[in-house]
């Protein structure tokens, strides 16, 4: 497992294939910051919600300067369907070999209900204009995460 990111860090640069395959980079958002979250699953409970607590506050994000990149190891074809069945409007990534995730320290050991078993860690890291690390949260909950981050933000 990958260390975890801590404010100060380079953020690690990626390219992966959005829900049409189209290739996004966090480069491409240079100047601005943004919002990477990464979650374990599409069209799951949690991640659900936390995707369409996101889509609902896009354009408050957006006019406060914030980019929202979503990653999870799920390949582009399932990220369409979670995106057209939950009318997402968020940038949802796809990082199916979780070099990403691990790059971020979002893969790893966790615990689910009592039992250690390695898979993708909740988190959500901040990177400021200039590429580097503003905040990291890491095992954050689906539910309630969006209202923190908005008050941690002071958004």
């Amino acid at each position: 497992m990958a260390d975890r990111l801590t404010p100060g860090d380079t953020a690690p640069d990626f390219t992966l294939p959005d829900a049409d395959g189209t290739p996004v980079s966090l480069a491409e958002h240079k100047g601005r910051k943004v919002i990477v979250y990464f979650y374990p699953a599409a069209l799951t409970p949690g991640c659900t919600k936390q995707a369409c607590d996101f889509t609902d506050n896009l354009e408050l994000l957006a006019g406060a300067g914030y980019d929202v990149i979503g990653v999870s190891p799920d390949k582009p074809e399932k990220l369409a369907k979670f995106r057209e069945k939950e009318s997402l409007k968020v940038t949802l990534v796809a990082d199916p070999d979780k070099a990403v995730l691990e790059a971020y320290g979002a893969f790893g050991e966790k615990k689910l209900y009592g039992k250690t078993v390695t898979g993708v860690i909740r988190s959500t890291v901040i990177v400021d204009e200039e590429g580097k690390v503003e905040h990291a949260w890491y095992n954050v909950k689906a539910t309630g995460h969006l209202a923190k981050l908005l008050k941690d933000l002071k958004i």
